[in-house]
């Protein structure tokens, strides 16, 4: 591969990269990327970026899109919390005696990073076991963007849980004993519906992409 080839793929990827970046502080910094949810914590589209990222990108490329996913909720929970809970995923946001920690920047941005992770390999690792599969296009993008985006959701959630569980609860006006249930009910009806789109976008902006790029 000669020079020039090598250094036109590394300008065609920096920008597509920094072209999911911007569609990235878009749903991250506006009401664009915010969808109708039943409870406390707020459904997001702002997983979508990383997800594509992941897949046309590399893994790699979808891991750095999870940490500027962390970095942008990191900052509006900081400086423009949306809501009381807020505490959860910043330090430097507190609502009476109680505030955040550093269990909070750990649950604003491991999660995040690992929807880079997780659809990225898991694209690899399906690709490979539906390779002699003819029409196995729908299980390996839906599926990818599916795991990706539950991860999310699972870690989110659970981290809320162990580390924030009784001033979380405190915070959203219920009874401790009662939170588990009511996480329960957030996976349902927001983390499922988020995990189903990221599984419908990831196939159908994904594959037709994937193709287009791998003729160029």
């Amino acid at each position: 591969m000669s020079q020039s080839t090598t250094q036109r793929k590394k300008i065609l990827f920096l920008a597509q990269f920094s072209m999911l970046l911007a569609i990235e502080a878009i749903v991250s910094f506006t009401p664009l990327g915010s969808l109708p949810a039943i409870g406390p914590v707020v459904a997001t589209l702002s997983h979508i970026p990383v997800i594509i990222t992941a897949i046309l990108l590399g893994t790699g490329a979808g891991t750095a899109m999870g940490f500027f996913f962390g970095l942008f909720s990191f900052m509006v929970m900081t400086f423009t919390p949306p809501g009381p809970t807020a505490f959860v995923f910043t330090p430097f946001y507190s609502i009476g005696e109680l505030s955040g920690n550093l269990w909070s920047i750990v649950i604003c941005f491991l999660p995040r990073i690992l929807i880079g992770v997780v659809t990225g390999l898991s694209f690899k690792l399906l690709t490979k076991l539906f390779a002699k599969f003819k029409k196995k296009d729908a299980f390996v993008y839906g599926l990818s963007g599916f795991f990706g985006s539950i991860t999310n959701t699972l870690l989110v959630l659970g981290g809320i849980y162990v580390f924030f569980g009784k001033d979380f609860a405190s915070v959203i006006g219920t009874s401790y004993n009662l939170l588990l249930g009511i996480i329960g009910g957030i996976i349902l009806t927001s983390g499922i519906p988020e995990a189903i789109i990221g599984a419908v976008t990831a196939y159908a902006v994904c594959r037709p992409l994937k193709k287009i790029l791998a003729k160029q």
